[in-house]
């Protein structure tokens, strides 16, 4: 009898987590089914695309963020919470908080990326990042604040008019109302470079209608607890802020920057179009932390839409190699892209389909609501979506 392979997947995001449930799934025989150890620093997946709708206290954390035993409750995968100090490639081993090892077969790094706020003078100390659920809770935090203070108007500065900078402005202004001074920064000369044109129309109306201003073909030089220095065409300018939020910028983790494996001139793991690393085929990496190509060459943008298709292959070779069966190069499908702007308000763009308003938004609901990770959770989640009106029209 063959020993049973052990695979190790480091990161629980939509890559990771993803690629674990889609192992446990596959057809195994019971004989040879995997150990599949799953590690991440946290103890909760979050589905980041809902993260935008906490600002304005349209979702509850539990719906967007369930720890991992629940999701990996009755599917056997072994959960280890810990930061990776260590990969040794040659003797196939992670260590975890300097102290545990776990032995694999197959490894898969999904890591993600990290914003980087040291790039700008003071961006560290006063600017907050949006990428985890800790970062939607400083910033609730400080808005609160902001709103029981005896402010006139709060100041918001966003740096960044990609999708997340333009979500996550509408999401602002809406919850501050009339009290909000909200503007967008971009290097750019337009907003939403990569957007279709339908979803970039309508996000500038949206951002017209709640009078947040754009600063285009402009940077920030300094970030400062009350003002930020912003240079258009040479010149500074200083004005006033009470938060700065920061959208911009992928870097990858120290851990990958470790990692003996070729690599982009962004840091970013070259991988095969199988999705295993160069020269070796042992390992797999996907999500923010990979560079990934379609089929013409083109780099695919760290989203999670990307991460999540990358999952199913990533899970299907990882079976095939094992079963000694061919792998699938990986073969990304443009879904379309969706927007929130603002409370019950949305942008949906693509298959032939155009949504704008609280239709888009349904959609869009109903659409991530599939995506959530396990059917039980999509139930509760749902369910709690249905009667939550109804509850707040009894109450």
């Amino acid at each position: 009898m063959t020993k049973k392979q052990r695979i190790c997947i480091v990161g629980g995001g939509f890559g990771g987590l993803y690629t674990a449930l889609r192992l446990h799934e596959l057809p195994w025989e019971i004989e040879d089914k995997p150990e599949i150890t799953l590690i991440d620093k946290g103890d909760r997946f979050l589905f980041s695309p809902l993260l935008y709708e906490l600002i304005t206290e349209e979702i509850q954390s539990w719906e967007i963020a369930p720890p991992f035993e629940e999701v990996l409750a009755h599917t056997g995968i072994i959960f280890r919470q810990g930061a990776v100090t260590n990969i040794d490639l040659d003797s196939k081993q992670v260590t975890v908080d300097n102290s545990l090892t776990v032995h694999y077969d197959k490894l898969v790094i999904s890591t993600g990326g990290k914003t980087p706020l040291d790039k700008v003078s003071g961006a560290l100390t006063n600017a907050i990042p949006f990428r985890s659920l800790k970062d939607a809770y400083r910033i609730i935090e400080k808005l609160r604040l902001l709103e029981d203070s005896n402010l006139d108007k709060i100041r918001v500065a966003i740096v960044g008019g990609g999708y997340s900078g333009v979500e996550l402005a509408c999401k602002v202004a809406d919850r501050l109302g009339e009290k909000g001074r909200v503007r967008i920064i971009d290097r750019g000369t337009q907003i939403l470079d990569h957007a279709t044109d339908f979803n970039r129309k309508t996000a500038l109306k949206a951002l017209e209608e709640r009078q947040i201003w754009l600063d285009l073909e402009t940077e920030v030089a300094k970030v400062e607890a009350e003002e930020i220095d912003l240079v258009y065409k040479g010149q500074v300018d200083t004005i006033p802020v009470d938060l700065v939020l920061w959208t911009v910028g992928n870097q990858v983790s120290t851990l990958t920057e470790q990692l003996n494996l070729e690599k982009s001139d962004r840091g970013l793991l070259k991988i095969q179009n199988t999705l295993q690393v160069l020269d070796n085929d042992d390992v797999y990496a996907l999500g923010d932390i990979a560079e990934c190509r379609d089929e013409e060459g083109n780099i695919l943008p760290a989203t999670a839409q990307v991460a999540f298709q990358q999952s199913d292959y990533c899970a299907w070779n990882i079976w095939a190699q094992i079963n000694h069966k061919p792998l699938l190069p990986f073969r990304y499908q443009a879904l379309g892209e969706m927007m929130a702007l603002g409370v019950d308000s949305a942008s949906l763009s693509g298959l032939g389909l155009q949504l704008d308003g609280s239709l888009a938004y349904i959609a869009r609901r109903l659409i991530y609501l599939y995506r959530l990770p396990t059917l039980k959770h999509q139930l509760t989640v749902g369910l709690n979506w249905i009667t939550q009106p109804l509850v707040e029209l009894l109450s």
